[in-house]
Order: C-alpha cells, then structure tokens, then sequence
C-alpha cells in the first residue's frame, strides 16, 4: 500500500513540475514583454528595465522559472497583481471558496440524482423511468452549460421568481449592510448553479452507473450469491453496487477537475465572485499573476483531490495497488 502511495505522490510532484513549467513559459515568456506590462503603459523603458529586474524577468528562462517555483514552494506566494500590487493569495483566497461551493455542491447534487436513477433504469431497463432516464441523458450531454444556465436563470429566478438570478452569499459570515449570510442564504443563492451542474454531470453518471449495474448483474459472482439464497436486496447492496460504483469513484476525481474548469462559465452566468470571474477580470486587465496564481492553486488542488482519490480507490479495490 505504501508503495502504491509513493508511486502516485512522485506522479503528482512531476506533474507538479510540468504544469507548473508549461504555464510559466506560456504567461511570463511567451508575451513580447511581459515587465511593461507590470510597470503600465506610462512607463519608461528605465523603469520597465527595472521591473524586469525586480521580477528576475532577465534571467535566463530556466533561472527564472527556478526563483518563481522557489517562491511558490518555500514562500507560498503566488506574487503580486500588476494592477493594483495586491498579493494573489489574497485573491485567490478569497475566490476559491466560492468555486468550491460551486463544484463540491454540484457533485452531491449530481450524485444525489444520478445513482438512484442510474441503479433503477438498469433494475427496469425498457420500462417508463428507463426511457425518461435516456431522454433526460440526451439533453443533458447536448446541452451546454451556459445554455443550461441561461434556461434555468430565465425560468426559475425571472418568471417564476422562485430563485435569484445572481450574487452570493457567505456561508458564514453576513454581508455587510444586507441580511445575506448563514447556510440558508447561501445554499438559496446556489441552488441554480448547483442545478446547472447536476443536469450537465448527472446525465452522464446515469448512463455510466446503468452500464455497469447492468453488467455487474451479468456477473458470475452474482448468480452465484443468488443461488446460495441471498436476497435481492443483500445482492444488490454487497456485490452489485459495490462493484458497479468503482469505476465512479474514479471518473468522479477526472469529472471534478472538469468541473472546476468549467466554473467560469457558472460563475460568469451568475454573477458568483469565483476563480472564473477573477481570471477572467484579470484576462481583460492582462493581469498575468492574477492568472498564473489561478491556474497554478486549481492545478494543486486537481493533483492533491486526484491523489486522494487514487489512494481511495486502491483501499476499496485491492488489486488497484499492484498496477
């Protein structure tokens, strides 16, 4: 088990080392001159030679991408903005709670919805809810987030009025000058772009669990378990389901991951002060730290949840731990 463990941690640090390499040549070499644009538009070229200086901007590629990862790793900084100086982990910080509000919320709601339904369209494949399961996946793999949110915020927070189209609301703590805090609140002001997210994801965790219920009930082992006099219900639950939900506890690390890439477009739709918001804020501003410190904390939190994952899935499933 331990060696499975150091196997995908010495992964992990190497995919470390080349996201972090590839983002850095990509945002701080690639751009004609990326020390103007930390000085400003109104700069000199004795200043913007500075700058460079300041930001190690004329080192050598390989020097440079060394220091920046040396403060990243031992200093924990992700840097400054170039347009208003402040420190990127503040920025970070504070957005990244709500993206996760938004990702990790959406995941229980998806699963929520998709394992009963997933589980009784394989149980009662042709039948009525078997139909409306595939229906249901269909629209939901053809659809796009943004058209999905659009319909939703239209439908339910301007003519039925049931929800609000936009904002957010801490989970904790209230905003100031307005009763908008608690869990309430915040789950109120969520409920649409977790819904977002659960008719994009669900549809096709319905289909995966269906085919893998249905293939686990094909199994040896199962009419096995049936002959020996176990009941349908003790089937289902220590040999079906078991076996079924491995391969999504899997995919569920690779889709989160997706899903957090695909927040910018939630959060754009809604108006949630998110990680999408910021790079995009920051994309129009050619705040290039802004972007960097973004990209880098959601490639970290990607290769530590996959991490977890994989040492999850070896408990579960012995034989994991010998590949």
């Amino acid at each position: 088990m331990w060696r499975f463990v150091a196997r995908r941690t010495l992964w992990a640090v190497f995919l470390f080392i080349a996201v972090t390499f590839v983002t850095y040549i990509i945002f701080f070499v690639a751009p004609n001159d990326p020390a103007k644009l930390a000085a400003g538009k109104a700069a000199t070229s004795e200043q913007v030679a500075q700058v460079a200086k300041y930001l190690n901007l004329d080192e050598p590629v390989w020097k440079q991408y060394g220091l920046w990862v040396k403060q990243l790793v031992f200093e924990g900084s992700l840097g400054r903005s170039f347009v208003n100086r402040q420190d990127v982990n503040d920025i970070v910080f504070s957005a990244a709670p709500v993206t996760a509000s938004l990702v990790f919320g959406g995941a229980i709601l998806w699963l929520l919805v998709s394992i009963p339904v997933g589980v009784l369209s394989a149980v009662k494949p042709r039948s009525v809810l078997d139909r409306s399961a595939m229906i249901f996946v269909l629209i939901g793999i053809s659809a796009h987030p943004v058209w999905i949110g659009l319909i939703l915020a239209f439908l339910f927070g301007s003519v039925l009025e049931w929800t609000p189209i936009s904002g957010y609301c801490d989970v904790i703590n209230p905003g100031l000058g307005a009763e908008c805090g608690g869990p309430v609140q915040w789950a109120y002001h969520l409920i649409l772009p977790w819904c977002t997210f659960a008719l994009l994801f669900a549809a096709l965790y319905v289909r995966l669990i269906r085919a893998n219920v249905m293939e686990a009930m094909s199994e040896d082992y199962v009419r096995t378990a049936r002959a020996k006099g176990a009941s349908n219900g003790r089937v289902m639950r220590s040999h079906i389901l078991r076996n079924s939900m491995l391969p999504v506890v899997t995919i569920l690390g690779m889709d989160l991951a997706l899903a957090l890439g695909g927040a910018i477009f939630t959060e754009s739709i809604f108006g949630l002060p998110g990680l999408g918001r910021s790079v995009i804020v920051a994309y129009n501003k050619s705040d290039l730290p802004v972007i960097v410190g973004v990209v880098v904390f959601s490639t970290i939190v990607i290769i530590i949840f996959n991490l977890i994952v994989d040492c999850f899935y070896a408990v579960v499933d012995p034989r994991i731990r010998l590949t």
